[in-house]
């Protein structure tokens, strides 16, 4: 079984109030591309990963007059996709849903909420954690509530938790003091959401359970200089980092970008920055597996399109990563 997650940058804004799909020649969210030639590059992208399963981050609104769900499929129905079933968690107010698209003819998938504990509740709740040390505790919401699914593939039962952890860029500093406060004050809040998560990763590894954590973790080792300030980033506690073997999860890229900081490094983004006129690469799209199915020697792979021979030496799907998103896609393979 392949399962991919795929962060589409504005998906949203390919459809209009309604939730038809606006396949025509006026620009797209994304610089000088038209929402003709984003569109045309998601459904090469997805056609080639052809993933019996996707997480899709930044998935299309859903509202009373436009659902996800119907959007996406419509979607699917446009470029013929196998993937031609959605399904979306908990809806959020930020026009960036997490939902799914998957083959029906392979999977099953219901969303299915842990009813939570006090120390870990529904991810559509509130946390109470002290963030600064200052004795008194303080309320942590996730904007985009992780989505908890149930997945049946070739008989056999997989939990999945999709993310979209927050952003620790300091949005909306006007000056170098605020810049430092609002990272700060964001990295608690992503570190306290990663928290959040592990507790129930805890709770499914006590379980028994076969599953898998996927998304954009908007971190990863050595991503930025607060990390010393903090200990380690918010993956690190998500992966279960330093604990024994039986309880971390596994992506082969974590550990590239923790052991090999000198070495060239995984990427699944790629971001312009415009004051110093390149483009900006990080790592921040994982799939996390359970300890139990790593023992089916799975196999990751970004499909980066410079770093990805067999992405590289075909154009078309080249340029089409380029055009469909900041992001690429993450798969991993498992035999089940």
């Amino acid at each position: 079984m392949r399962i991919a997650t795929y962060n589409v940058e504005w998906f949203n804004a390919l459809f209009d109030r309604r939730g038809r799909l606006l396949d025509d020649d006026e620009g797209s969210a994304r610089y000088q591309i038209t929402r003709a030639q984003q569109l045309g590059a998601l459904g090469i992208v997805f056609t080639a990963v052809d993933a019996d399963l996707f997480l899709v981050v930044e998935a299309p609104d859903d509202a009373d007059d436009h659902r996800t769900v119907d959007q996406l499929e419509r979607f699917a129905a446009r470029f013929g996709l196998r993937q031609r079933r959605a399904l979306l968690g908990y809806a959020n107010d930020s026009q960036q849903e997490i939902a799914l698209l998957y083959d029906p003819d392979v999977i099953t998938a219901v969303h299915d909420p842990d009813p939570g504990t006090p120390d870990c509740p529904r991810f559509d709740r509130r946390l109470s954690i002290d963030l600064d040390i200052d004795d008194r505790m303080d309320t942590v919401i996730f904007s985009k509530p992780p989505l908890e699914a149930r997945i049946t593939a070739a008989g056999r039962e997989l939990r999945l938790i999709g993310v979209h952890i927050k952003s620790k860029a300091p949005h909306g500093a006007a000056d170098p003091a605020a810049l430092v406060r609002v990272a700060i004050e964001n990295r608690r809040k992503q570190l306290a959401q990663c928290i959040w998560l592990r507790r129930r990763i805890e709770q499914r590894l006590d379980a028994g359970d076969s599953f898998v954590v996927l998304g954009d973790f908007n971190d990863g080792p050595g991503l930025d200089e607060y990390e010393r300030l903090f200990g380690r980033s918010g993956l690190d506690i998500v992966v279960g980092e330093g604990l024994p073997p039986e309880r971390r999860l596994r992506d082969p890229h974590v550990r590239l970008s923790r052991d090999h900081p000198l070495a060239a490094q995984p990427a699944s983004a790629r971001f312009w920055r415009g004051d110093l006129h390149q483009y900006f690469s990080a790592m921040l799209d994982y799939i996390l597996l359970s300890p139990d199915l790593c023992a089916a020697a799975p196999v990751w792979r970004i499909w980066h399109p410079f770093d990805d021979p067999t992405c590289y030496r075909v154009p078309e799907l080249r340029e089409a990563l380029l055009q469909a998103s900041d992001h690429f896609p993450v798969s991993v393979d498992i035999a089940l």
